[in-house]
C-alpha cells in the first residue's frame, strides 16, 4: 500500500496496482534485499531510475539511504519497519531521491517482504520507480487548488477584519498590523488620500523605516505611483527593480535600501469617483500573475469601501464631536471661594458623539450653581439638544429660581421641544460663603463627595424622573437635598459613562470609582486628569463629563449654614420651593426633630409677605452662632407697613399667622429695611452630632 509523502498528492494506497491507471514512468526497476547481510542488490533499470551508476554502488542499503533527505529516509525506515513488526507482507512508499547535479526526484517503491518457516523477515524484494510525471498533474492541481484557497482565505480575512473598523486610523490599523502583511505577503504598505486640490495625503507607511521623505504630501500631476494609479483610475504593478527604477526615478533612490524588488499601487475608489491610493511593497519576488492581480483589485475595492464608510464616519463624528464641543462652555469662570476642574471625554469606540455636558453658573451673593447632564442618544441631535438645555438651565438659575424651579422647568422646556430625547440632570448650587449646597437630581447618578484627608463617598440625593420626562408624567416636583461642603471638601459630579461598563453592575462602577478618587492625587486638575486616564485605559461606548467643585479655605469652626431664596408674587411652585428649601436645611442642619413647626412658621411668614406686599418676597434660613445653636428664618419684602398680630375673624380664615409665629417661634420680631421691612423668628436647636464618616 502507498504512503503519500510529505508534500505529495494524496492518492489512493493501492494507487500503483488500480487497473485503468496510464502510469507516465521513465523506468521501473527491481532490487533484492537481503536482511541477514543488509545487501541490496539493484538490476541496470533500477540504476538508472535512482541515477546511481552500478560502478558508485557498494551494494549496502546504507549508501541508497545518504543519497535521500533526512526527513525522507527516516520515513522509509519508518514505513518498512513497521511492514516487518505488523506481519504485513506488502509495503508501499513515495519518496524522494537526490539525483547527481542536486535535484530531486520523485520515486516510488513497492516491496514484498519473504519470511521463514517460523515466520522471520529474511528477504524484500519489490520495484522501484520514476514517480516523477505521474505526480506533476496532481501537483499542480493541488498547487492550483491551494493557490485558490490562499486567495479566498485572504479575501475573506481582509473582509472579516474591515468589518469592524469605524475610522480611517482602524483601516490603517488593520492593514499595518503584523498579520496583515503577511496575510497580503508583503513588507510594507502605504495608503494615501485625496484632499481637495489634487492633493495626496500619505496617512500610513509601514513599517516606520519605509517612509520614503518628502512624500508626506504629493500631488496627483507628480511623477509617483500613487498619484499615477489616481490620475489614471488603473493598478499600477511594478514587475521589478528595472521596472521601479525606469519608471519612477525620483522615487527608487529611496525605495532601493529599503530591499523592495516590486510592488502593486492600486486606486481606492468608491462611488466611481478616487478617494485615494494604496500601494503594497514586496521582497523576493518579481512578477504577477493574473490570479494574484485579480486579487489585489478586489481586496483593493474593499479597502476602497472602508476607506469610505470611515472617511464620513470621522467627518460626521468630527461635525458632531465640534458641535458638542461649541455647545460646552469656552471658559470656566473664576468663582471666588472655589477650585473648579471640568473634563469631557467623547467615546471613539461608540457610534458617534453624545450629549454629555456640564456647565458652571456665577449666582449673586457668592453662590455658585455646578450642573452635569447627559441628553438621551449618540448623535448630533443629542448634543443640539444638549445645548438648548445647557442654555435655559443656565437662565432659569440666572434668574434666581431654586434648583427644583430650575430642574421643573428645565423638564418642561425639554418637554415642549421637538424631540423624543429625555435627559438626566443633577444640579448644585453652593453658597461658598457658608458651604451650604442644596441637590436637585433628576434621574443621574449620585455625586462623590472626598474629604480633606483624601477619603471619599457616596452621596445619596433624592431625586424625580428625567427631564422631558417628569413634564410628560405630570411630575415636576424634585425634592432638595442640603449638605455642607466644609473646606478643603471636593465634590464630584459625573456622568454615568465614567462608571458604566458593559456587563457589570453600576454601584461596582460606582464602587470602583470612589476607590479610584480615595487613591488619586489630591490636586483636583491631576485627578480629573487620571479619571480621564482611566476612561481611556479601559475605553468604552458612552462619553464622560466631569465636574470637580471644592471650596476654598482653612476649616474653622463652623457657625452654621446659610440658604436664600427670592419669591415672586404668583409662583406658588416658588412657595413649594421654599418650603422644600427650609424642610431639607432643617433637617442637614440637625434640627429635623422641629422640622414641622420651623416649616409652617417660614410657611406663613412667605405667605403673609406675598398677600399683604405689592411685591415678592425674600426668605433666607441660617444658624446664628453663640452660645446655643439657633435656626433663624428671614422673610424680607419691599413695603414698609409692620405687621400686627390680631385675632382671627369669626370665619376664621385669617388673623392666624403672627399667632402660630408667637407660639411655635422661641423668639420673634420685626426690622425696618431700607425702604422694607424683615420679619424674623427663631429656634432654639440642638447641638450636633459629630458625621460619621
Amino acid at each position: 500500500m502507498a504512503e503519500r509523502a510529505a508534500g505529495a498528492p494524496a492518492l489512493p494506497d493501492d494507487w500503483p496496482a488500480a487497473p485503468g491507471k496510464c502510469l507516465a514512468l521513465t523506468g521501473i526497476g527491481s532490487f533484492d534485499w537481503d536482511l541477514a547481510s543488509g545487501l541490496m542488490h539493484l538490476d541496470g533499470p533500477a540504476h538508472q531510475v535512482l541515477d546511481l551508476p552500478a560502478e558508485e554502488y557498494d551494494g549496502r542499503r546504507a549508501s541508497l539511504m545518504a543519497r535521500m533527505p533526512s526527513d525522507e529516509a527516516a520515513r522509509l525506515d519508518a514505513r518498512v519497519a513497521q511492514a516487518l513488526k505488523s506481519g504485513r507482507d506488502h509495503y508501499g512508499v513515495y519518496f524522494r531521491i537526490r539525483r547527481r547535479d542536486g535535484t530531486l526526484r520523485w520515486t516510488h517503491s513497492q516491496g514484498r517482504v519473504r519470511r521463514d518457516a517460523e515466520g522471520r523477515p529474511v528477504r524484500i524484494t519489490g520495484i522501484v520507480r520514476d514517480a516523477t510525471a505521474e505526480l506533476a498533474d496532481s501537483t499542480a492541481r493541488i498547487a492550483a487548488d491551494t493557490g485558490r484557497r490562499w486567495q479566498t482565505s485572504v479575501a475573506e480575512a481582509t473582509t472579516a477584519a474591515l468589518a469592524h473598523a469605524r475610522t480611517v486610523q482602524d483601516v490603517i490599523d488593520v492593514l499595518k498590523d503584523v498579520h496583515g502583511l503577511e496575510l497580503f505577503g508583503a513588507r510594507s504598505l502605504v495608503m494615501g488620500l485625496l484632499e481637495p486640490g489634487g492633493r495626496i495625503h500619505l496617512v500610513a507607511e509601514g513599517p516606520q523605516e519605509a517612509f520614503v521623505p518628502g512624500t508626506r504630501y504629493t500631488r496627483v500631476d507628480e511623477q509617483y505611483p500613487m498619484s499615477e494609479v489616481i490620475r489614471t483610475l488603473t493598478p499600477r504593478f511594478i514587475e521589478g527593480r528595472d521596472d521601479f527604477a525606469g519608471s519612477y526615478p525620483i522615487l527608487w533612490p529611496h525605495i532601493e535600501p529599503l530591499g523592495v524588488e516590486a510592488a502593486a499601487y492600486l486606486p481606492l475608489i468608491a462611488q466611481g469617483r478616487p478617494i485615494g491610493a494604496f500601494g503594497l511593497l514586496y521582497a523576493d519576488r518579481t512578477g504577477f500573475n493574473s490570479e494574484e492581480r485579480n486579487l489585489l483589485v478586489a481586496i483593493g475595492s474593499t479597502i476602497a469601501q472602508s476607506v469610505q464608510r470611515a472617511v464620513l464616519y470621522d467627518q460626521e463624528h468630527d461635525l458632531a464631536e465640534g458641535l458638542q464641543q461649541a455647545m460646552l462652555p469656552r471658559r470656566i469662570p473664576d468663582v471666588p471661594g472655589a477650585q473648579i476642574a471640568v473634563r469631557y471625554r467623547s467615546a471613539r469606540i461608540g457610534r458617534d458623539i453624545g450629549g454629555d455636558w456640564y456647565d458652571v453658573i456665577t449666582l449673586p451673593g457668592g453662590r455658585v450653581g455646578a450642573v452635569i447632564g447627559d441628553v438621551q442618544g449618540h448623535d448630533t441631535d443629542a448634543a443640539a439638544v444638549m445645548g438648548q438645555l445647557r442654555i435655559v438651565l443656565r437662565a432659569y438659575a440666572a434668574e434666581g429660581h431654586t434648583p427644583a424651579t430650575v430642574m421643573a422647568r428645565a423638564s418642561g422646556f425639554l418637554h415642549e421641544l421637538d424631540t423624543d430625547r429625555f435627559a438626566t440632570c443633577l444640579y448644585a448650587e453652593a453658597d461658598l460663603s457658608t458651604g451650604v449646597v442644596q441637590v436637585v437630581r433628576a434621574g443621574h447618578v449620585d455625586p462623590l463627595l472626598r474629604d480633606t484627608d483624601g477619603s471619599c463617598r457616596r452621596i445619596p440625593v433624592d431625586g424625580g424622573l428625567p427631564l422631558g420626562l417628569s413634564a410628560e408624567f405630570g411630575r415636576l416636583e424634585y425634592p432638595v437635598t442640603t449638605l455642607e461642603l466644609d473646606p478643603g471638601q471636593t465634590l464630584l459630579l459625573y456622568t454615568d459613562g465614567l462608571v458604566e461598563q458593559p456587563g457589570s453592575d453600576l454601584d461596582d462602577g460606582i464602587l470602583l470609582l470612589t476607590a479610584l478618587v480615595r487613591g488619586g492625587p489630591r490636586d483636583i486638575q491631576h485627578l480629573a486628569d487620571r479619571l480621564c486616564e482611566v476612561v481611556d485605559e479601559r475605553g468604552g461606548e458612552d462619553d464622560v463629563a466631569l465636574l470637580l467643585l471644592r471650596r476654598r479655605g482653612t476649616l474653622t469652626p463652623r457657625s452654621g449654614g446659610r440658604l436664600h431664596q427670592p419669591v415672586a408674587q404668583n409662583d406658588p411652585e416658588a412657595l413649594r420651593s421654599v418650603r422644600r428649601m427650609v424642610r431639607s436645611a432643617v433637617v442637614a442642619w440637625g434640627a429635623g426633630e422641629r422640622a414641622d413647626d420651623i416649616e409652617l412658621v417660614a410657611d406663613e411668614l412667605t405667605t403673609n409677605a406675598l398677600m399683604h406686599t405689592d411685591g415678592g418676597a425674600e426668605v433666607t434660613v441660617r444658624i446664628l452662632a453663640g452660645p446655643q445653636r439657633r435656626l433663624r428664618v428671614e422673610v424680607e419684602d419691599g413695603s414698609s407697613a409692620l405687621p400686627r398680630r390680631r385675632e382671627a375673624g369669626e370665619s376664621g380664615v385669617s388673623g392666624r399667622g403672627l399667632l402660630l409665629v408667637d407660639r411655635l417661634a422661641d423668639a420673634w420680631g420685626v426690622e425696618s429695611r431700607g425702604g422694607g421691612k424683615c420679619v424674623w423668628c427663631e429656634f432654639t436647636i440642638p447641638e450636633r452630632r459629630a458625621a460619621s464618616p
